[in-house]
């Protein structure tokens, strides 16, 4: 297209978002849709025939009247499949560059996409197509079709669990459901630092009634990393009404969370009733079945021949979040096509090594001593102190425990640390944690009891090791 034809495609790509709504706009005409110019034609050019009829059906009248608007005469919309996408049914770079203008900034997109993810990195959206599924995450994922296919039916919906178990991933893939299958144009995704500042600018001069207004007059919204809205009492305050507001409406809430709620009690008894009163899903880290399902997904959109055996390797040593186990592949991949050499475990324990050493967490005495408070809601440094209260001792026991379990270090050290106690002490606790273990015993934490077993494994997420008690 010449110079002018590409200014025009710009001007009618603004002028349609601001008639359909820019979520709507960046839905049918952002990805895998091209807009053309040329001999007084437009040309509406789609990856594939799904994409087409929609768009047909969809916006034809919008954009004959908008063309027309444009151009000043009668001209032609044309509706073809795109001759320039590959088999992937994804334009080529050079046909986006030319054709592809942005609808919108980076800005508006990252407030669209709290998370910014899906704007920044130029990425696109997850699906839950995407999601891998295993026993540890099959409820929440459940919970995720639930809402994607009926939105309003359960909510709020929380999902919780640590860092790299696809809380993100299922939170965009809803977004995702929403937009393109049930056909919800107010849809918002953003985390809870970015809620924060938008409160804060609007207290500043924006206003707050046009912040209420764009996230009280929603049909979905989606709120990531829940417990950094600790410490922030005005913006608790703000988002309590927001999920009040949104509840009475009948719209649907999606929280995730990198703990439960009985671990979110900063966030005020309030706003954890409001939460706690929909469904709530745990999500574990994935064990190795499900890390090799997420090796296989991820060799295939690569379009690698990675055999079973390699992947299974890689999940069996790479026992961090789905970024890792991405890292491991690709680092893989680049190392076959640098030596010319075909990928087997030969390859992948030379090319490897390092990174299998890297990702294997090496456990520490302060460590345990953090997730272990973190956990119970205590200080840090309290168990090095000299308090033989039931709420101290109880943790410091199991703290020694896990020193002995996941580091090398002697009794007479672990003793040490914790609080200048002596070897006996730390056998003594060792036995002691054991008995709760074997007897199924609940210990106390803040906000009640507790089951021992249960205590431990969310001490173990936390430390990143994910491994059962025994027992």
């Amino acid at each position: 297209m010449s110079k002018n034809d590409t200014e025009i495609v710009s001007a009618l790509r603004a002028a349609l978002s601001e008639r359909i709504g820019k979520e709507r706009c960046d839905l049918w005409f952002g990805h895998g849709t091209r807009l053309e110019f040329r001999d007084q034609t437009w040309f509406v050019l789609a990856r594939d025939q799904f994409l087409l009829d929609r768009l047909r059906r969809s916006f034809r009248a919008e954009l004959e009247d908008l063309c027309e608007q444009l151009a000043g005469v009668e001209v032609r919309v044309e509706f073809q499949l795109d001759p320039e996408a590959d088999s992937s049914g994804v334009a080529p770079r050079r046909a986006r560059r030319q054709a592809h203008q942005p609808v919108s900034s980076a800005r508006d997109s990252a407030a669209r996409h709290p998370t910014g993810k899906a704007a920044a990195n130029g990425r696109l959206p997850s699906v839950l197509d995407d999601f891998v599924v295993g026993d540890t995450n099959r409820i929440a994922f459940v919970g995720a079709q639930t809402v994607a296919d009926r939105p309003g039916r359960v909510t709020p919906l929380l999902l919780y669990g640590p860092a790299g178990t696809g809380k993100t991933h299922l939170l965009e893939g809803i977004a995702t459901a929403a937009r393109r299958e049930r056909g919800l144009r107010r849809v918002v995704m953003l985390s809870s630092e970015q809620f924060t500042s938008s409160f804060l600018e609007a207290l500043r001069g924006s206003g707050l009634p046009s912040f209420r207004r764009k996230y009280r007059d929603v049909e979905l919204l989606l709120i990531d990393d829940l417990q950094f809205f600790t410490g922030k009492s005005a913006t608790i305050v703000e988002l309590l009404h927001t999920v009040d507001s949104l509840s009475r409406e009948g719209r649907q809430l999606v929280f995730a969370a990198d703990r439960s709620p009985s671990e979110l009690g900063s966030l005020g008894t309030d706003l954890i009733g409001r939460i706690s009163c929909g469904l709530v899903c745990g999500i574990e880290p994935a064990d190795e079945a499900t890390r090799l399902g997420i090796a296989r997904r991820m060799a295939a959109r690569l379009g690698s021949t990675v055999s079973d055996e390699v992947l299974r390797l890689i999940a069996a040593q790479v026992t961090g979040d789905a970024r890792l186990i991405a890292g491991a592949i690709n680092r893989l991949v680049a190392s076959s096509e640098a030596l010319a050499r075909p990928i087997d475990c030969g390859l992948a324990e030379t090319a490897l090594g390092d990174f299998f050493r890297m990702t294997r967490r090496v456990v520490q005495l302060p460590d345990i001593e953090s997730a272990v408070c973190d956990v119970f809601g205590i200080d840090v440094k309290t168990l090095q102190s000299g308090r033989k209260s039931k709420v101290l001792s109880q943790p410091r026991m199991l703290a020694m425990w896990l020193a002995r379990k996941y580091t090398r270090a002697a009794f007479v050290e672990i003793g040490q640390y914790f609080g200048r106690r002596s070897h006996s002490t730390v056998i003594s606790a060792q036995k002691q944690v054991e008995s709760w273990v074997a007897d199924g015993r609940k210990i106390q934490m803040g906000y009640g009891d507790c089951d021992i077993r249960d205590a431990i494994r969310r001490v173990e997420t936390r430390l990143g090791t994910a491994r059962a008690a025994t027992g």
